[in-house]
């Protein structure tokens, strides 16, 4: 979502290291192509001139004119502003992530217009409370607007292990609403999502549907979805639901997409209300919290280890890990890991999404997409793996002329694609070996160099 202006700001910031010193008018210079920047994002005029200002009042200055390296204390202080403007920082009130601290059963009430993802909202919420909250959820359809809504959200309840409630012909919202309480209080649900009817546009009758449910159901979250990529509309829209029916969170999807990233930078400063999640992708599981501090990272090509190390933490099998590295220190490394290998990085999302996400990387992340190794190289390989019979994974060695034309017939690649993977197989295979022989206290001593061939030692000439 935040490309196009993290590309901007790192040029920015890419001309200040440049130079030892900084004067006060280069700190100027710089602040006005920022400003430029944040407004081609469609960050809102009023929250640019506010961070401009808050930047200025900070980077002119004696502390960091004659600062060690004055451009990294600029960049620190456009982060801590960035972090700021998103709500946290001195800002951060401590109502990030969804709040469940009520009895029970919770109602969290879905408002929003059509279209901005609300339903597979719902429905990822539910599947997230239910796998890392372990809470029985209730999903709960109020829309007898749109055809086939209710049916939709019962197709995707299905889909994340939770109930919904059963269809009745001819109900209207409060009806549904009051039936949904009333069952998950019977039926001891920890969790009801109420998912209300969406308009193509903001009218009185969508904001007086959405109040008189929030009246009758008392909601602990009123969470408003909004589409990241209608840019300054998803503020208009949050403003509106906020002074009409007030919402505790806002939920913004489709952050995968090549939005600007404007509107989450001015969501909270103009409605009030904090980003509490982020919908990164079509399938059921893309949710993501949001970390005002990561996602200023993310802006200014910091990276962001932390999300990249939780992600690994909730997609990859720990056993399996531990099985391989118990493999890997006895030197024993086959096709059958490094296909297993290949699994679990794809759980975690694209390659690109997650090399975007360390330090440095983010200012290629064009070259990367243009690459397209999610394609080229990860599931090609992973097809060869697949058209080789059980033995030629656990002993490589045997696969020769004829049997790589099978494979790459079997596989839809070429030859020389086997070759490829065979050859990196074998480095890493041989690296693999040279760790177990090492050991821990040799890897401690030798560091990296041990790795190479020959042990990093320079061959005489």
């Amino acid at each position: 979502m935040f490309e196009a202006l993290s590309s901007r700001l790192t040029g920015v910031f890419d001309k200040l290291r440049r130079r030892g010193a900084l004067s006060e008018s280069d700190v100027n210079d710089a602040l006005r192509e920022v400003r430029v920047a944040l407004l081609e994002a469609d960050v809102a005029l009023p929250v640019v001139k506010d961070l401009i200002a808050r930047v200025r009042e900070r980077a002119v200055g004696q502390e960091v004119i004659r600062s060690v390296s004055p451009a990294q204390q600029v960049v620190k202080i456009v982060h801590d502003a960035l972090v700021e403007a998103l709500g946290g920082g001195a800002h951060d009130d401590g109502r990030r992530g969804l709040d469940l601290n009520a009895p029970a059963p919770v109602p969290i009430l879905m408002v929003g217009l059509q279209g901005s993802g609300k339903t597979t909202t719902a429905a990822k919420i539910a599947l997230r409370l239910r796998t890392r909250e372990r809470k029985k959820v209730l999903l709960a359809s109020l829309d007898v607007q749109r055809p086939a809504a209710q049916l939709q959200l019962a197709q995707l309840a299905e889909r994340a292990g939770v109930t919904s409630l059963p269809i009745v012909p001819g109900q209207g919202p409060l009806e549904i609403a009051a039936r949904a309480m009333d069952v998950a209080r019977r039926e001891l649900y920890d969790v009801v999502i109420l998912d209300t009817a969406g308009r193509l546009a903001i009218d009185e009758a969508l904001m007086a549907e959405a109040a008189a449910v929030k009246a009758a159901t008392r909601p602990h979250e009123t969470l408003l979805v909004v589409d990241a990529m209608t840019g300054q509309d998803a503020v208009n829209t949050a403003k509106a639901f906020q002074e009409k029916v007030g919402v505790s969170g806002i939920v913004m999807t489709r952050v995968d997409g090549d939005a600007r990233g404007g509107a989450a930078l001015s969501m909270r400063a103009v409605t009030g209300a904090p980003i509490k999640l982020l919908g990164s992708g079509e399938k059921i599981d893309a949710l993501e919290d949001f970390h005002p501090d990561r996602i200023a990272s993310r802006i200014l090509g910091m990276g962001d280890i932390v999300s990249l190390v939780e992600k690994a933490a909730e997609t990859i099998d720990r056993d399996q890990a531990e099985k391989l590295a118990a493999r890997m220190q006895k030197g024993q490394f086959d096709l059958e890991d490094y296909a297993a290998q290949l699994k679990q990085i794809g759980k975690m999302g694209s390659l690109s999404g997650i090399l975007g996400m360390l330090p440095g990387l983010g200012r290629f992340k064009e070259q990367i997409e243009q690459a397209n190794l999610d394609q080229t190289v990860l599931k090609r390989q992973a097809a060869i793996i697949s058209s080789m019979t059980p033995q030629e994974r656990r002993r490589p060695e045997i696969i020769k002329a004829s049997r790589k034309r099978r494979i790459a017939a079997g596989s839809g690649t070429s030859v020389q694609e086997v070759n490829r993977l065979l050859k990196q197989f074998d480095e890493m295979s041989a690296m693999m070996k040279r760790m177990s022989r090492l050991g821990p206290k040799g890897l401690m001593r030798g560091g990296l160099a041990a790795l190479l061939p020959g042990g990093g030692r320079q061959r005489p000439y």
